[in-house]
């Protein structure tokens, strides 16, 4: 059964892009059909780590909610070396000129969950991984209220659990079916059990991973999908648990 799965955190900076390409390539790596949508279209970042240049992007999202072309044409294949599955990636656009046009003039919306719908339908793709906007506007409600699945990311830092508690409660009045938190970036000298259990008291969900902070993350500096490079590392085995919780 086909899904669409939503990655979004409150705040910037969470690690929220490189979630939403991980879990995508993990799903993939198991021969799903994966589609990426990058709806943070005032700082588009998620293609850089799949190696997704401005020159191969023919065309973007922007271009389709300007009225330029299909959905599908948006559609480029990122899937990495060694991944049994496709990954199909739909970035917004990386010109400066095209960023301040979405900034100065906008766009509706609703072209984007019918977007969605009809790249689920012409792709045939078991998933939609949707890198949201941070923050709460329009267009992340949208997102979210069409999702079967929502992981909402948080670090362990006192306005990140604000901010969180204000997405939970939006995610609960929309009745999204499932609803997973993944904390990112814990210091390894905390105690994750112990952790685990606070956040998920504090929010009353899951908690489907502690994500350690990572040198080889950092090193790694986007410069390709983490999961690929690392397959036997911690967070890889932790975001493979992750990914199967949201697809379930």
């Amino acid at each position: 059964m086909s899904k669409i799965i939503s990655i979004h955190s409150y705040r910037g900076g969470t690690g929220k892009s490189n979630t939403s390409a991980n879990i995508a390539t993990l799903l993939a790596a198991e021969g799903r059909r994966v589609g990426v949508v990058d709806t943070d279209i005032m700082s588009p970042g998620i293609h850089v780590l799949f190696g997704l240049n401005e020159d191969a992007m023919q065309y973007s999202l922007n271009d389709y909610l300007w009225g330029k072309c299909d959905i599908k044409q948006t559609a480029h294949d990122v899937t990495p070396a060694g991944v049994t599955g496709t990954i199909f990636l739909i970035s917004s656009s990386i010109k400066v000129g095209e960023i301040t046009r979405i900034l100065r003039e906008g766009y509706d919306p609703g072209l984007l969950t019918d977007g969605f719908h009809s790249l689920m339908e012409k792709m045939n793709l078991d998933a939609l991984v949707i890198d949201t906007h941070p923050g709460l506007n329009e267009e992340t409600i949208l997102s979210i209220a069409i999702s079967d699945a929502l992981a909402i990311i948080l670090r362990p830092d006192q306005q990140d659990f604000q901010g969180t508690a204000i997405t939970v409660e939006v995610a609960r009045k929309l009745d999204i079916p499932r609803m997973a938190l993944i904390v990112n970036k814990a210091p390894t000298v905390l105690d994750f059990e112990a952790l685990q259990k606070q956040v998920e008291r504090t929010y009353n969900a899951d908690v489907a991973a502690i994500l350690p902070h990572s040198d080889e993350m950092m090193i790694l500096g986007s410069a390709g999908v983490f999961v690929t490079r690392y397959p036997d590392h911690t967070i890889t085995q932790r975001l493979k648990k992750a990914a199967a919780l949201l697809m379930s």
